[in-house]
């Protein structure tokens, strides 16, 4: 089994709706700037310690995750508006960076005692887990408040 495949099934069993994020790929793409960012700033030059190089890889990935967002998931071109795209994208992601803080304390505190090398794959695998947690967390809460019906139920209803 793949691992899309498994993503879909656990969503499945938390009846959660995927929708194109997934599907379009672009999510994947901004998760793998972001580690490339991160394995950069704090794998290779080491400017930082864990925390501050988890939080300037993620703001500098949200810029290319916007535009990825608004031209495949939302299907937009043109100049965007501050208040109905940019500002609720940008609240979005600084929770989302504020999720992968925890992440990068955690892997801080689980490497103390290891060499750079292990600390680096720790603030990597941290910052994928962080992501993945707040990306379902996400979808379940906007799931719920938007009310988006299960697909099992829209079929049911048509039938």
């Amino acid at each position: 089994m793949c691992i899309r495949d498994r993503i879909y099934r656990v969503a499945d069993l938390l009846h959660v709706d995927l929708g194109d994020d997934v599907k379009g790929g672009h999510g994947q793409i901004a998760v793998s700037y972001t580690h490339l960012v991160l394995f950069i700033v704090y794998g290779v030059v080491h400017i930082w310690s864990e925390v501050p190089s988890t939080v300037f890889a993620n703001v500098v990935a949200t810029f290319p995750s916007y535009w990825l967002n608004r031209s495949w998931a939302w299907g937009k071109s043109g100049r965007s508006h501050f208040m109905r795209e940019v500002v609720p994208f940008w609240v979005m992601s600084a929770l989302g960076i504020a999720f992968s803080v925890v992440g990068a304390t955690v892997a801080r505190h689980l490497g103390a005692n290891h060499g750079h090398v292990e600390k680096t794959a720790l603030v990597l695998i941290a910052n994928l887990v962080s992501f993945g947690i707040f990306w379902v967390a996400k979808l379940m809460v906007f799931n719920r408040l938007f009310h988006v019906p299960d697909l099992r139920d829209e079929i049911d209803q048509h039938v």
